[in-house]
């Protein structure tokens, strides 16, 4: 969600620091701020809005100085206003904050009686106000930082710059990810690696816990125990694989139409890791497929889009490689104190790997004794680094907030465990085996070829962008595809929808269906389920719904003639069907969200990486 970055260095840090806010920009934000120290004095200039209205803030009003912190905020504590932006200062102190501090409100009692005043709305002028409060106590800026850190609870990671310290910057992280980066004469901190990129490829990646205190020369980095006070700890310094190239959305309008339209290329790479090109074999680590045989039941944990993916997951682990397997939404498995089987196997599945719901239902699931396999777009997450096993997706940097290849890939890499689960488990014949593998390795082709009926979707798009709700419906392995597709509508054109299991349309959803209601249906014509899909497409018909039907040719043939829209792709294997059909769902989502001229690559309210409740 909210982005940080920190510079210590010998050149002027605002230009630098807008840099890497640039690079956070897809962890989606509402408002941006700069903090620097100018000749011992903290300066600021901060922007409601996009990144586009700091710059030109800067443009008049340069901030100079070598030392400085910066911030993207996504809004949780008060409106997405300039006064609420971050950096947060009073004269001896400028904070950035991600998170979420849950005992604000009584610090925040606490200080007003002591005659501090709050001029935001935010949790985050509380630790402003702490930590001006232990200064002017006498305490140094190391003490008074820590003494504050003991007081707050919640999810956080922190950075701040003291008055009149040019050499000196500290920091915590509690919950919410934070890394720091080592130079020559300089020094960087910042809640994601990809920030740092074009700065520095040394990265050590602080743990929960842990506190730092930064200068030029180097850091230290300490963890604060009750009993023994500061213990200083080592952290591994890596050499990081994040690219410093900036990604570029040309010659496409947006970015999430050019990563729809990297798919093909993203999922052959994903397969060409696992997938033997001339044999059709999957190459699974032993490690992997070692667990995957042992595991009485797997649980499959994530949040939003990923959670989709593995829904679609469960048809493949339960139906073809018959393993019994659980899904569940990470933030509401991790409350519900689940029994966990002895020697299971859980799988979390993160574009970002730092999603903190997902990350907090993996550490329950690590005190439950279960072995932790992990599905993750981002190189070196915390959700990688906390995992036994780590499985990548190959999709390359997301920028646009509605996901799209990482959803993809994310279904190739299940779709190529429960295959090889399938075949270790001898759960499928070796005929089904090689169409399996067949219909897998022809994916990007399929998909290539899909990307073909865009136009005949936009059109679509612009007829489906007038109404005010679109009911998805789909049945088995597609169901969790019409779900994807409510929600990517949802998302980025506003416009409500919701998706259903087909067979629930008549226990409910039926009762909204008019003619001014869509209802886009997601039936491959040879699924065994079709005719019974037919069904209810014959119903909303029969009510005056508008039907748009994603099929192929032989579901085309049954019901055209009864259909107000319809696309038709190749007929596959049901095993690859679901992959496929995402990409029409998403291209529909896009064309509507444009024909509405809303923000299509940062949607209101919406942040890329989830790292709060």
């Amino acid at each position: 969600m909210c982005g940080i970055i920190g510079i210590i260095g010998e050149k002027d840090a605002a230009p630098l620091l807008l840099e890497g806010l640039k690079r956070l920009e897809y962890r989606g934000y509402d408002s941006a701020g700069i903090a620097t120290l100018t000749n011992g004095h903290i300066t600021r200039c901060r922007a409601q809005g996009k990144l586009v209205n700091l710059e030109s803030k800067l443009g008049g009003e340069p901030l100079s100085g070598t030392v400085g912190i910066g911030h993207t905020r996504w809004a949780t504590h008060g409106a997405p206003t300039e006064d609420n932006a971050h950096p947060h200062a009073t004269d001896k102190v400028a904070v950035v904050h991600n998170g979420i501090i849950e005992n604000y409100a009584t610090l925040k009692a606490e200080l007003e009686k002591l005659q501090c005043r709050f001029e935001t709305d935010t949790d985050t002028e509380v630790i402003v106000h702490l930590v001006t409060h232990y200064l002017t106590q006498g305490m140094e800026p190391r003490e008074a930082a820590n003494t504050t850190f003991n007081r707050l609870e919640g999810a956080f990671s922190v950075v701040m710059i003291f008055a009149g310290e040019h050499n000196l910057m500290i920091g915590a992280r509690q919950g919410t990810p934070l890394a720091v980066g080592y130079g020559d004469g300089e020094m960087f901190v910042a809640s994601d690696s990809y920030a740092l990129a074009p700065l520095t490829k040394k990265i050590c990646f602080l743990e929960d816990g842990d506190r730092v205190s930064v200068t030029r020369e180097g850091v230290s980095i300490y963890v604060n125990d009750n009993a023994n006070g500061e213990m200083s700890v080592e952290r591994e310094i890596r050499t990081t694989a994040q690219s410093g190239d900036t990604t570029g959305k040309d010659p496409y309008d947006h970015f999430m139409l050019k990563e729809i339209y990297e798919q093909p290329a993203v999922i052959g790479d994903t397969l060409n890791s696992y997938v033997n090109p001339s044999t059709g074999r999957i190459n699974i680590p032993d490690d992997v497929l070692e667990a995957l045989d042992k595991a009485p039941r797997i649980t499959l944990i994530a949040c939003g889009t990923a959670f989709y993916a593995c829904m679609v997951a469960k048809y493949w682990f339960e139906q073809v490689a018959r393993i019994p397997c659980e899904i569940d939404v990470a933030s509401e498995f991790r409350y519900r104190e689940a029994p966990m089987p002895e020697g299971g196997l859980c799988i979390f599945v993160s574009q970002s790997g730092e999603t903190l719901d997902t990350l907090e239902a993996l550490r329950y699931c690590k005190r439950q004794k279960q072995k932790i396999l992990s599905i993750v777009n981002t190189i070196e997450s915390t959700i990688e680094r906390e995992s036994d096993i780590v499985l990548h997706t190959l999709a390359g940097p997301e920028i646009g907030v509605a996901s799209t290849k990482a959803f993809t890939t994310q279904l190739t890499t299940l779709a190529c465990l429960a295959f090889a689960t399938a075949r270790s488990r001898k759960a499928i014949t070796v005929e089904q085996m090689s169409e399996i593998g067949e219909a897998l390795r022809h994916v990007p082709k399929v998909m290539a070829d899909i990307l073909g009926h865009d136009e005949q979707i936009k059109d679509i798009a612009d007829e489906i962008s007038a109404a005010r709700y679109v009911l998805y419906l789909g049945r088995s392995a597609m169901y969790p595809i019409a779900l994807e597709g409510a929600l990517k509508l949802k998302e980025i054109s506003y416009i409500y929808a919701e998706g259903y299991a087909a067979g629930e349309m008549k226990h409910g959803p039926i009762a909204l269906i008019d003619e001014n209601v869509p209802v886009v249906v997601v039936a491959p014509g040879q699924d065994p389920l079709f005719d019974k899909t037919a069904s209810n497409v014959q119903e909303t018909v029969a009510r005056g719904g508008k039907v748009f039907l994603i099929t192929d040719q032989k579901g085309q043939s049954q019901l055209s003639d009864h259909v107000k829209w319809n696309i038709v792709l190749e007929e596959v294997n049901s095993f690859v069907a679901p992959i496929l059909y995402a990409v029409p769902v998403q291209l529909l989502a896009y064309h509507v969200a444009v024909a509405k001229g809303t923000d299509v690559d940062q949607p209101r309210n919406l942040a890329k990486s989830v790292t709060v409740e």
